[in-house]
């Protein structure tokens, strides 16, 4: 037996010969594949670069051309997230002084509401106030670090601060209104005719 008759039939041609593989191309109409030593004379060859004038500086390389990313830099919505993060971080300063002091948001929260009545267990929603607080700056931490993280992968990301923030308010107002409506005092003050 010859080393042919021990190989694997092949299955793709990659052991046909140059001469075997033109016969096949030609006969699947493919026309007829030019002979390796054959040079094209239509394509030109390329020609080397002219010498520099004597005396004059050598010449340096072009750089190379530089890629564009792949994805834009989206400076309006870096911008638009950064602005929407700061207004919230001010909107939680001045909201934590006042959740935790329930008595006088519960009371602000009364008048605006028209409801006239007093707290009947104050201590006990000061607790739900301190626990609405650290809520709400855990809620800004988390929609920060979300939203920086979107940043730095060069995602969308207005979106996430205005989520965060819809999110948190109404677990905060659920905390706040647990409270709220659970005191006997407030409820008789909803039940009061106008």
């Amino acid at each position: 037996m010859s080393d042919q008759d021990q190989r694997p039939r092949p299955q793709y041609g990659e052991y046909a010969t140059p001469e075997e593989q033109r016969a096949r191309i030609a006969a699947l109409g493919g026309g007829t594949a030019p002979h390796p030593d054959v040079v094209d004379t239509a394509i030109p060859a390329a020609s080397p670069a002219p010498a520099p004038p004597a005396g004059a500086p050598p010449r340096l390389p072009s750089p190379r051309p530089t890629t564009t990313a792949a994805r834009p830099t989206r400076t309006a919505d870096r911008v638009v997230t950064i602005a929407l993060l700061a207004y919230g971080l001010i909107t939680l300063l001045g909201a934590i002084p006042q959740l935790i002091d329930f008595v006088g948001f519960a009371e602000t929260w009364m008048e605006m509401a028209g409801i006239d009545a007093t707290l009947a267990d104050p201590a006990a929603g000061r607790a739900w106030g301190i626990a609405a607080a650290i809520f709400y700056s855990l809620g800004w931490l988390a929609t920060a670090a979300l939203s920086w993280w979107s940043l730095s992968h060069r995602r969308l990301s207005w979106w996430i601060p205005l989520v965060g923030a819809i999110v948190t308010f109404v677990i905060v107002s659920l905390l706040l209104a647990a409270p709220l409506l659970s005191d006997p005092g407030v409820m008789q003050g909803f039940s009061a005719p106008r």
